[in-house]
């Protein structure tokens, strides 16, 4: 473990529980770059520098991290899929974004952590820091499955790995054997709300979620939380299953008391 950390600080909690994670792990100095409309500002408050950029500037952010000494950094929290395409990149972004055959979120954050050896910072894994937040096997929050949704999970697992290993997306919707949702760009709430939609006016749908097969934990950890079951609720979805092991679950004991007052299921497996 280092004594300084740099952290690369997209959107909604997962920052901020890295932050205190880290503190409580020992990082003696914590170096934020934060993002114009998409960082939570109350990170400040949790590291001892913070650099607020936009999305795009490449350069500033290399220079965020060079100029105070930082080493290795890790990345937290996501950029809003409608800003990747909202961006208006510097001329070193501009020339990465122009290398690239294919540009999704994972090809990109790939070209960032090369572009960030370059500068001597290197990108790792936040997981050593979030590994007490990762639910292991045979976790269940809310009521017990039926078979039917057993068997749903079953089914679902089987093709959200497929849509994953296609860079598709990493959540499906089932109901029954059939796919209802199958997440792409629009991200995980809106997938949950379109299986819901579509397992008509009794609900029901299960929905599983994944990560890609290649998967690199250094900028894609699959994170669920209090607002990922609250969605699940208000679509109807009877249950969500994660594999073991491979996401976050936030604010764990709130996750509990919406699981068991919305009847939702959330198991791992």
């Amino acid at each position: 473990m280092t004594d300084t950390l740099g952290l690369i600080a997209g959107n909604r909690s997962l920052p901020l529980v890295f932050a205190r994670q880290a503190r409580q792990s020992g990082v003696k100095r914590l170096v934020a770059v934060a993002f114009e409309g998409e960082t939570d500002p109350a990170l400040g408050k949790l590291v001892d520098e913070i650099v607020w950029l936009k999305v795009g500037q490449l350069s500033k952010l290399l220079a965020a991290f060079t100029r105070r000494g930082v080493k290795q950094c890790v990345m937290a929290g996501q950029i809003a899929p409608k800003n990747l395409y909202d961006v208006r990149p510097d001329l070193r972004a501009m020339a990465l974004l122009l290398r690239l055959k294919e540009k999704n979120a994972h090809t990109i954050f790939g070209a960032i952590a090369e572009e960030l050896k370059k500068e001597g910072v290197e990108l790792v894994e936040a997981t050593p820091w979030l590994g007490s937040l990762m639910p292991d096997k045979g976790f269940q929050l809310g009521p017990k499955l039926s078979s039917q949704q057993r068997a749903d999970v079953e089914f679902g697992f089987r093709i959200a790995k497929e849509t994953s290993r296609l860079e598709i997306g990493q959540m499906v919707v089932v109901k029954e054997g059939t796919v209802l949702a199958v997440e792409a760009f629009e991200g995980t709430d809106k997938c949950l709300a379109r299986g819901g939609e579509l397992a008509g006016k009794n609900g029901g749908a299960v929905a599983v979620k994944v990560p890609r097969e290649k998967h690199d934990l250094r900028f894609d950890i699959p994170c669920l939380g209090p607002q990922t079951l609250e969605t699940c609720a208000s679509a109807r979805i009877s249950a969500l299953a994660i594999e073991a092991g491979k996401a976050l679950l936030l604010e764990q004991e709130t996750c509990a008391e919406i699981a068991k007052k919305s009847r939702v299921s959330l198991i791992t497996l």
